[in-house]
């Protein structure tokens, strides 16, 4: 396993993290005891980075990391980045809330579920633009001094309002959208997004020295060569809600994904290992946050760490993704 350092963040980090979205229960792959074999044979082969949040499961994904960090004391050699920000009821409608009541709760709400004492890569989900910054870094400034988090982090903020940020507090992490397909993207799920992270994330994460852990590396499972033929999933699947996913704009994400199998196929390559390879062989990219619902599929994603696309490869594969450039 590759093992990256940025200057904010102590500890190496492992080129592939796990991201726990899909063992909370959201997705048609959600079996418990089939992640908890993921998580240890992830950690058997070199990763320690576990991405998780709360709103995941409505807190089943933090349920469960926590059970399987808490065996043989799995705990203390993984780097646990969880988030906070996303508040539901029982319903399941969810508020973005940063404000420094809510965090202050959360934060123990985390701790609890995750059997842990300390959450090491603390992430403010999306913003609130109703909690002024200053407020939701008080917060934070008290669970650090509690020893409750390590580092912070931001998902899917404007640059401008990470710079702002970074007055009241450091800002170690940075969390966005990013793979192949979506280089450049406005939207996630339907949600505006206000960066552009080749544009705007990328310089910022590399001026300071801060992580970058993209989310949604293989697009949902499509730059893994699912869906190349239509989609296959059941209704209470979580990818129904993104927009993406259907229509002409669906059409044309899979003709790309279709180009970039049949080049993977050309140089002999799985084409999730292909996509994770190009990710990984980005400058600023720290660790990709990407999901495993199976051993298998765990074993394709750690060895793309093992080899590399060649310059000839990545130009190949960069003309493909010229007309992704500036797509949403």
């Amino acid at each position: 396993m590759i093992h990256k350092k940025v200057a904010k963040i102590n500890e190496e980090i492992s080129a592939i993290g796990i991201g726990c979205w899909n063992m909370g229960g959201d997705w048609d792959s959600s079996e418990e005891s089939k992640s908890i074999d993921v998580i240890h044979a992830a950690i058997d082969m070199g990763v320690n980075l576990f991405d998780v949040a709360p709103v995941y499961g409505w807190g089943n994904s933090e349920k469960v990391l926590g059970k399987a960090l808490k065996q043989d004391g799995l705990r203390n050699k993984v780097l646990i980045a969880s988030k906070a920000g996303l508040t539901w009821d029982k319903p399941h409608h969810t508020a973005n809330n940063l404000s420094k009541e809510s965090l202050l709760k959360e934060i123990d709400d985390s701790l609890m579920r995750l059997q842990t004492d300390h959450i090491d890569i603390y992430q403010m989900h999306w913003p609130d633009p109703n909690v002024p910054l200053e407020e939701t870094a008080e917060a934070l400034n008290i669970m650090k001094k509690a020893g409750k988090i390590r580092y912070v982090g931001l998902s899917n903020f404007a640059q401008k309002d990470v710079e702002k940020m970074m007055e009241y507090i450091s800002v170690d992490c940075q969390q966005s959208l990013y793979n192949m397909l979506e280089r450049n993207p406005a939207t996630y799920h339907g949600i505006p997004l206000d960066y552009r992270t080749e544009k705007e994330v990328f310089p910022v994460v590399k001026k300071y020295g801060q992580a970058f852990l993209p989310y949604s590396p293989l697009m949902q499972g499509l730059l893994a060569g699912k869906f190349l033929d239509g989609m296959t999933i059941s209704n209470h699947d979580i990818r129904n809600e993104n927009p993406k996913f259907s229509g002409e704009t669906f059409k044309v994400y899979q003709e790309g994904a279709r180009k970039l199998k049949a080049f993977a196929d050309e140089i002999g390559r799985p084409m999730n290992e292909m996509t994770l390879n190009w990710t990984r062989q980005r400058e600023e990219v720290t660790s990709i946050i990407g999901g495993a619902s199976s051993l298998e599929q765990l074993k394709h994603n750690i060895h793309c760490t093992e080899w590399n696309l060649t310059d000839e490869e990545i130009a190949k594969i960069n003309e493909i993704l010229v007309p992704f450039e500036n797509m949403d």
